[in-house]
């Protein structure tokens, strides 16, 4: 066995056989070669994460610690934000942000059962999940084709005496219309959520002020789930600048509780045995008072220091993404004819997820799909594509559980015709170009396809 002086030479040497085991046999080493497997996302790591990993394994906090106290504080930085809290995903990220929304102490913005919240059903199901769990409304509005956002016009149409907030994502790094949302909201005195899953690191501005999405609305939601712009495995984070929310995301993260104490930490107010809450008698310990019913949603400390490292990383993530897509984009301009190519909002600098298309009239999505699969460029759909249309609405549908403005036409057009690509940090421009060659060989074949299927 090796004879270590003291614990930090113990780990020096762990960490330095870590990170040899990462370049022997992690590292990705081997050249693209057309035909090997494009997955439309990846994580993009190296031995910093194996190595911060192995440091917060042998601290065996396990929970919350100090490498979620250091992301929490360089992130919230990093944003432009007060508070940050991180979750264990996005999907608990958006629960959370739904929450606390609901909490009394919001007074006549407290959302109750039977307020209506607008969102869009061309999206990710956990944004509207929450909703519907608690006895809210969501109040679906269609979006706008090549944005995939939104369609702020229709937002006038949308509202009724009931609505309390307007909870929306930003679609595969494309900000929606931020400015019209927020004036929409600060007239009618509602909620505006940001959910940024897919989306960090994109800007938008307004007047001259440029911030990062995800920090214009009230509450704003981040996932660090491999395919997503960083990644700590699973993870999210809730992040805003007001003191009440911040305090409200806490007590709902962390089982509903009262008491702001830090974990590991007792008595953090000085006043742990002399409170009256509720019926309980006089005294009774601050650390198990509950005034909301919550959960517990924390991440733990390894996937925080995961996270600490990506996130030295993420600037040079965002430049990819965006020279890949721009890459991409301008390698298909030569089949508009075919496909609708996406648009950045006006106002914006997307920090891109993925590459939205939408066949024209006349080209079967299917077949371009199974196509370039066949090629080994992996495809995904805009999730779910039209979500009032999945069996999680059979017990619901034609109920008064749910509303809808309009025909959502576009939506029901993204559900038949629309997919997506990656162009995540990890892909090379030979990756690039070898997606682009087979979207416009699929396009030159299409009349073939099915034929010899």
């Amino acid at each position: 066995m090796p004879e270590w002086k003291n614990e930090a030479e113990a780990r020096a040497k762990i960490k330095e056989m870590v990170a040899a085991y990462y370049h022997d046999f992690k590292e990705n080493k081997k050249p693209f070669e057309p035909g090997d497997r494009i997955t439309y996302a990846g994580r993009v790591f190296d031995e910093k994460e194996m190595c911060a990993l192995t440091d917060a394994t042998l601290d065996f906090w396990l929970t919350t610690g100090r490498f979620a106290e250091e992301f929490e504080r360089e992130f919230a930085k990093w944003l432009g934000v007060k508070y940050a809290h991180l979750v264990n995903s996005g999907s608990s990220a958006n629960l959370i942000a739904f929450s606390v929304l609901t909490a009394p102490e919001l007074g006549e913005r407290q959302i109750k059962r039977g307020d209506e919240v607008i969102t869009v059903a061309a999206g990710f199901p956990t944004t509207v999940t929450p909703i519907i769990q608690y006895g809210a409304v969501p109040v679906f509005v269609d979006v706008t084709i090549p944005q995939y956002n939104i369609d702020a016009s229709q937002l006038e149409s949308a509202i009724s005496p009931k609505t309390k907030a307007v909870m929306i994502a930003h679609t595969l790094g494309n900000p929606f219309d931020i400015a019209a949302v927020k004036e929409f909201c600060d007239k009618h005195n509602l909620w505006l959520v940001e959910d940024n899953c897919d989306a960090l690191g994109s800007t938008y501005t307004i007047n001259g002020e440029t911030r990062f999405t995800g920090t214009w609305g009230d509450i704003g939601t981040s996932s660090f789930y491999p395919p997503h712009h960083m990644t700590m495995g699973e993870g999210g984070c809730v992040y805003t600048n007001d003191p009440l929310l911040h305090r409200l995301i806490l007590s709902y993260r962390d089982w509903g509780r009262d008491c702001i104490c830090p974990s590991g930490h007792d008595n953090f107010c000085g006043h742990r045995f002399d409170g009256q809450y509720g019926e309980l008698p006089k005294g009774y310990d601050h650390k198990y008072v509950y005034s909301h019913l919550g959960y517990n949603l924390k991440v733990t400390d390894m996937q925080a220091a995961i996270g600490c490292e990506q996130l030295k990383k993420f600037p040079s993530f965002i430049e990819r993404r965006r020279h890949n897509w721009k890459r991409l984009r301008e390698a298909l301009e030569c089949v508009q004819g075919k496909l609708i190519l996406p648009v950045s909002a006006p106002n914006s600098d997307p920090s891109w997820f993925g590459f939205l298309v939408t066949v024209r009239e006349g080209v079967n999505r299917e077949k371009i799909v199974r196509y370039i699969e066949s090629e080994g460029v992996q495809t995904r759909m805009l999730f779910s594509g039209n979500l009032i249309r999945h069996p999680c609405f059979n017990d619901i549908r034609g109920t008064d559980a749910y509303r809808v403005v309009g025909s959502l036409a576009n939506t029901d057009r993204i559900m038949r015709d629309t997919f997506w690509v990656g162009v995540y940090p990890g892909m090379t421009d030979e990756m690039i170009d070898y997606i682009a060659d087979m979207i416009v060989e699929a396009l030159g074949r299409v009349k073939t396809i099915g034929a010899s299927k």
